[in-house]
This record gives structure tokens, sequence and C-alpha cells, in this order.
């Protein structure tokens, strides 16, 4: 998987597939796997909008579900890396801060925060407890810095976990720069290239934008905290949100669209 730079410019592209939040939800996302792998085509592309783990109990075996996806399909088309892109989202977010957890100056704090948003569920699934990693929380620097490296030896012996981590963008887009691709939203005052961390945790009112983004005249993502259903994902006029709310109903939204922005079929599976 290749780790050079934020962004991925997707080139002579046929059909973009892109797959909302998945959130851990194995047993969906392996029925969204099998209409790709029937489905898919040699000059398509696939992107996954963040948000493959947390939340759910099966973040670890989703990720290899994911990873195992991505080698059918390159295995089965030649396909380039950047053929397959994965998005930095929140959950993704959260796990890189514990894989740092030792650079932490407030360790307790920010392991709590991140258990309240489910990062608590991915660990789990990786066979560590809550418990557990607040105590190691508290015990201080060299006690943290053993822990994390033993997280780092598990995901390694997971193969693909590490590379995940390690390969995940910001943002891609078509190379026409008409559609463009995040976890959850954009800084409409500012370039691409002078975001902050607002593709995952949001930028306000992003919901409500009516006008285009520079070139971009569709924006997908992957994720909403606010409810939305389906007629509101395909009826707004820039923004497509393959999410709706709540967690708990365990749907997973993706759609199928053309470099030029338009969409040609959005799908809810659950």
């Amino acid at each position: 998987m290749d780790n050079i730079g934020n962004f991925v410019e997707l080139n002579r592209s046929e059909k973009i597939w892109a797959i909302g939040s998945i959130h851990s939800n194995l047993h969906s996302f392996n029925s969204i796997k099998k209409y790709i792998l029937k489905n898919f085509n040699l000059d398509d592309k696939l992107i996954f909008l963040g948000n493959v783990i947390g939340s759910g109990d099966n973040s670890k075996e989703t990720l290899s579900s994911v990873i195992d996806l991505r080698f059918s399909l390159m295995s089965k088309f030649k396909l380039k890396p950047e053929s397959i892109v994965f998005l930095r989202g929140a959950q993704e977010e959260m796990f890189s801060k514990l894989l740092q957890l030792q650079l932490a100056p407030n360790p307790t704090e920010i392991v709590e925060w991140i258990f309240e948003h489910g990062g608590n569920k991915t660990l789990s699934s990786y066979g560590f407890s809550e418990d557990e990693v607040k105590n190691i929380a508290t015990s201080g620097t060299i006690n943290i810095s053993k822990w994390t490296s033993n997280l780092n030896n598990v995901l390694k012996m997971n193969p693909g976990h590490n590379q995940y981590f390690l390969s995940l963008k910001h943002a891609a887009y078509s190379c026409t720069k008409k559609i463009l691709f995040v976890n959850r939203g954009v800084d409409i005052s500012r370039p691409l290239s002078a975001q902050n961390d607002c593709f995952w945790w949001g930028y306000q009112n992003f919901s409500k934008l009516n006008n285009p983004y520079n070139t971009f005249c569709r924006i997908v993502r992957g994720y909403e905290s606010e409810h939305l259903d389906k007629s509101n994902n395909s009826n707004n006029s820039v923004v497509c949100t393959l999410f709706k709310q709540p967690l708990s109903n365990k749907s997973i939204l993706f759609g199928i669209f053309k470099e030029n922005g338009d969409i040609i079929d959005l799908f809810e599976n659950n």
C-alpha cells in the first residue's frame, strides 16, 4: 500500500465505487463485498471513505475482510495501488493516537475520550481490555511505550493491518477535479492543501453546501453525525452523504459515481 502523500488523484476511471462508514459491521460489509467482486470492472476505482473500524464488535475481522477484497481485486485486474483508496476517518485517527499514546501529554484523558467515541471496541477486537488500557495510561511513559509496542506487534500479526494505518489518505478526487471524496467534510474557505483535521472531524453546516467547492461540483463523504435519509443524500446538489444514523441500524451506504461527479447509483445494505 502506498504511504506517500495525503491525496490521491483517480485517473481514467470508468466508475468510482465509494463505501461509506462501515464501523466494523462485518456481515453487512461482506454482502457488499460479494456485490463488488461480481460487478467491478478493470477501469473502475474503489474508495473506502473512512471509519472501517470502531463502534461494532468486529473491527479486526472487518479490516481483514476489507484487505482481502483489495487483494482479490488487485490480483484479478492487475490494478495499481492507487486504484483502491483508504481514507482516514475519525475512528482511524483515534486508533492512530493510541498507537502513539506514549507521546501524548495527557494519556489518561486521551484514552477516556477515545473510549467514549468507540475506540474501545477496536482495541477489544485485538484482545485488549478497557481496564488494562486505562491502567497503562496512568503508569508512565516507559510502560505506555511497552504497551504501544505490543499493540503494533499485534497489528503486524494480522496481514495488512499495519500497512492499512500507514497508507490512509486525507482525500481523493477524479482527474477532472469534478468529484471529491472525503470522510466527513472540508473547510470550504480553504484549499485542499491547507485543510486541517476537518476531513474527519467535520465542518460547520457542511451538509447544507449548495455551491461547488472550487472545481468540485460533487463532494462524496462517508460520515455525518446528524440524521440524514437516503433521499437527502441524492437530492443535495453538491454533497452526497453515504451514511445515515443511528449507528445501531448497521446500515452501510455505498454508491457508484462518474468522474464528472454524476451519481450512477446509490445502495443501502443492512
